[in-house]
C-alpha cells in the first residue's frame, strides 16, 4: 500500500510538472517620439515671469525607465501680437527655463522646439480666467452626505464662451485630481465645483478628515484644450476597466513641420490660474 502511495505521488509530481510551458509572449514597441509638457500658467497676483517647459521621449510600457529626458533641443516661445521672442535656457536635465517671461492676457504666442533636426511648433492664447471668490466646507455638497467635502466659487464672464480647468490636489497625495467645466448653458452666473473623497471602512483616513489640507486651483483653457485633456481624463479614469474603449493615441497641438508623421506627445499651453490652499476644520 505504501509503495502504491509513494508511486501515485510521484506520477502526479510528473503530471504537474509536464504541464508546465514557458510562454514568451512579444510585446510591441513603438518607436520613442517627443513629450513636450509646455503649460505656461501665470497665477494672479505674480509677474508670470518664470516659466519652464519639459521635454522627454515616451517609453514602452513594461520599461523600468520611465523617465527619459531630452538634454539636447531648442526651445522658443514667440508673443505673435508683439513679435517678442522669449529664448528657454537648456537646463540638462529635460527642463527649459526663463525668467523674463511676459504674459498678457488674450495674445497669442507660437511654441518651436528643434529637436533631432526636426521642428515641432504650436499656438496658442493666453486665456484669462475669473478669481476664486469663496470656498465652503459641508458635508451635503457631494455625493455622499457622510463625509467632508469642500467646493469653491467664482463669477462667469457675462457673454463669453469660458472653459476651465480645475486642479485638486490633497498634501499627501501623488497625483491631484482634474476636473473640467464650461458655461455653455450657465453663462454669466456663478459657478462652483467640489471635491470629495469616498468613503473606506478599512482607511478611516481616505475621506477627509480635519486637519487636512488641499490646495484648488482654477485655470482658464481654450475651447481646443478643453477637449484634449476630457479626453485624456477620460482614459486615465478608464484604467484597468476591462470594459472600457481601447485608448489611442491622443495628439495634441504640437505639429511636426519637418516629419508629420513623427508627431509629438503634450499640449502647448497658456492659461492664467488662481488658486487657494484649505484645511478642513
Amino acid at each position: 500500500m505504501k509503495t502504491y502511495i509513494k508511486s501515485l505521488v510521484v506520477l502526479l509530481f510528473i503530471t504537474i510538472t509536464a504541464c508546465e510551458d514557458v510562454v514568451d509572449v512579444t510585446v510591441p514597441t513603438a518607436t520613442p517620439r517627443l513629450v513636450i509638457e509646455a503649460s505656461l500658467d501665470w497665477q494672479k497676483g505674480t509677474t508670470g515671469n518664470e516659466q519652464i517647459v519639459k521635454l522627454s521621449t515616451s517609453t514602452p510600457y513594461f520599461d523600468s525607465n520611465r523617465n527619459n529626458p531630452v538634454t539636447n533641443a531648442t526651445v522658443t516661445v514667440t508673443n505673435v501680437n508683439s513679435g517678442v521672442m522669449y529664448n528657454f535656457v537648456n537646463q540638462n536635465n529635460g527642463t527649459y527655463s526663463i525668467n523674463n517671461f511676459e504674459p498678457v492676457l488674450g495674445n497669442t504666442y507660437n511654441l518651436e522646439i528643434v529637436y533631432n533636426n526636426e521642428t515641432y511648433t504650436a499656438s496658442e492664447t493666453l486665456v484669462s480666467v475669473s478669481p476664486i471668490k469663496r470656498v465652503e466646507q459641508s458635508i451635503d455638497g457631494g455625493f455622499d452626505d457622510e463625509v467632508l467635502d469642500v467646493s469653491i466659487f467664482w463669477d462667469d464672464p457675462v457673454d463669453e464662451e469660458n472653459y476651465y480647468l480645475l486642479r485638486f490636489y490633497e498634501q499627501g497625495d501623488i497625483v491631484p485630481v482634474l476636473e473640467t467645466q464650461q458655461d455653455e448653458f450657465v453663462n454669466g452666473n456663478e459657478l462652483d465645483e467640489f471635491f470629495e473623497k469616498e468613503s473606506d471602512d478599512s482607511d478611516e483616513f481616505e475621506e477627509f478628515n480635519p486637519g487636512d489640507v488641499v490646495e484648488m486651483s482654477l485655470y482658464g483653457i481654450s475651447k481646443q484644450y478643453d477637449h484634449y485633456i476630457n479626453i485624456l481624463i477620460e482614459q486615465y479614469d478608464a484604467a484597468g476597466d476591462p470594459f472600457s474603449t481601447i485608448p489611442g493615441k491622443l495628439k495634441g497641438n504640437c505639429i511636426n513641420q519637418t516629419n508629420p508623421e513623427n508627431f509629438a506627445f503634450g499640449y502647448f499651453r497658456l492659461s492664467e490660474f488662481d488658486t487657494v490652499t484649505y484645511t478642513f476644520q
